[in-house]
């Protein structure tokens, strides 16, 4: 049994359950994926198992051809890697995981990046109130003070302040599977995960 699946994120959507209640889903297609490699405490020092997500890819360069060459892994974009825990299977180089292993009511957790706002104000990066917008207030959605002049004289690090927001790396934990496609390789999600349609993400099982 592998630890996850690697896949894309296709969208939301909804679903109905027997009872009639509506129930938020995200569509991913998971896989499939091959082990590219296998990583052991005697060789690497711990265990974890490397996927790659098979799918059409421009021809990689000569050491990374070499590597995908070892497990026979053609046309793989997207590599991550997955530790391994009691009960996740003995898998080897060159193994496929399928979303097969997957099924309705299995707990996960995504993995993916967040979208990418670009340069954001304090308003919108760190959700500040901001100043009054009335009687004759100059202040605004500007930043307030960041430290005293005499002492201490300088900045500290990590001040909430503007800049680059998003494309963060993002876990959501504990989601509940709702449905697999086998035939088409997707899984229901239920709720939102991280990222834009069409981004990578992670699909870790979590061992309950």
């Amino acid at each position: 049994m592998s630890p996850g699946i690697l896949g894309k994120k296709i969208g939301m959507t909804q679903v109905f359950t027997a009872e009639g209640q509506v129930v938020p889903v995200t569509l991913v297609k998971a896989g499939p994926c091959v082990v590219t490699q296998r990583k052991t405490p005697a060789t690497d020092g711990y265990d974890s198992v490397q996927l790659g997500l098979v799918e059409y890819a421009k021809k990689p360069n000569k050491p990374m051809e070499k590597h995908l060459a070892k497990s026979g892994a053609e046309g793989v974009k997207f590599l991550r890697e997955f530790h391994l825990g009691q009960g996740t299977g003995d898998l080897k180089q060159g193994d496929r995981v399928l979303v097969g292993e997957f099924k309705p009511k299995d707990v996960v957790d995504v993995i993916g990046t967040s979208k990418g706002r670009g340069f954001a104000g304090l308003v919108k990066r760190h959700h500040f109130r901001g100043g009054p917008s009335t009687h004759g207030s100059m202040f605004h959605r500007a930043a307030g003070s960041i430290g005293a002049s005499s002492f201490p004289s300088r900045v500290f690090p990590g001040m909430k302040m503007a800049g680059r927001m998003g494309t963060d790396q993002v876990t959501v934990r504990n989601l509940e599977i709702v449905s697999v496609d086998v035939d088409d390789n997707v899984i229901a999600v239920k709720g939102a995960i991280p990222g834009p349609n069409g981004g990578y993400v992670m699909v870790r099982r979590v061992n309950r």
